[in-house]
């Protein structure tokens, strides 16, 4: 399956990294791998963009939707406290962006799917030893954003249209909470709730054109394996 196989993939690049980047003996000894895959709900930041002067009224907007996501993750405690993650994460989610300049109106469905590796750092604030270990995280990475729209949509007048289909991709700052508890010698329950921004594509497409970036809400639930 290639969710396996991006996990196995990104164990093996952190077996690798961590004795090139520290290659302390004492860190090493303390350094536990562990890996895993959470699956939730995406939710999507909208935006939206009024223009009115003497000759021209003018708005535009776009309504996101939630949707599937998962996150796959390897990674290595380096102590009791500090650990790094390597992370492929997805998500999928329908869009609604519509536009009203005078007399041109639209309003157009479409699909979008993101996908990210992203590089974290995470703080717990209880040892390895403990059962309960809350922690905050932040990383940044890539993250690939597509969309495909609706031709037809729902049109009057002359509107200038997003394109049928547009992806960019963009650095990717993320943010969490969460927390590890053990359910076994070697296997932890983990929740996640999670921030990622980037520039935002679907704000660029609008007519007038959107500010805000985008900012992708993810609540996972899933299991990980330590070894």
């Amino acid at each position: 399956m290639p969710e396996y196989e991006n996990l196995l993939l990104l164990a093996t690049v952190v077996r690798i990294l961590i004795p090139l980047l520290f290659p302390f003996p004492d860190l090493q000894a303390q350094s536990t791998y562990f890996a895993g895959a959470l699956a939730g709900v995406s939710t999507l930041s909208a935006d939206g963009q009024t223009q009115i002067d003497s000759t021209r009224a003018a708005a535009s907007s776009y309504k996101p939707f939630n949707g599937p996501a998962a996150n796959l993750f390897a990674g290595v405690h380096l102590t009791n406290y500090l650990s790094l993650q390597g992370n492929y994460v997805f998500n999928r989610n329908a869009i609604t962006m519509s536009a009203i300049d005078g007399a041109n109106v639209y309003q157009q469905s479409r699909a979008s799917r993101q996908h990210a590796i992203v590089a974290d750092a995470l703080l717990y604030f209880r040892p390895r030893s403990s059962g309960v270990r809350p922690y905050l995280s932040a990383g940044l990475g890539a993250v690939h954003l597509a969309s495909a729209g609706d031709p037809a949509g729902v049109l009057r007048g002359s509107p200038a249209l997003p394109p049928p289909r547009f992806s960019s991709t963009a650095a990717g700052f993320r943010v969490a909470v969460g927390i590890d508890i053990r359910m076994a010698s070697k296997i932890f329950f983990r929740y996640s709730f999670s921030e990622t921004i980037r520039a935002n594509e679907f704000s660029r497409r609008l007519t007038p054109r959107g500010v805000r970036n985008l900012a992708n809400f993810q609540n996972l639930f899933g299991f990980g394996i330590s070894f």
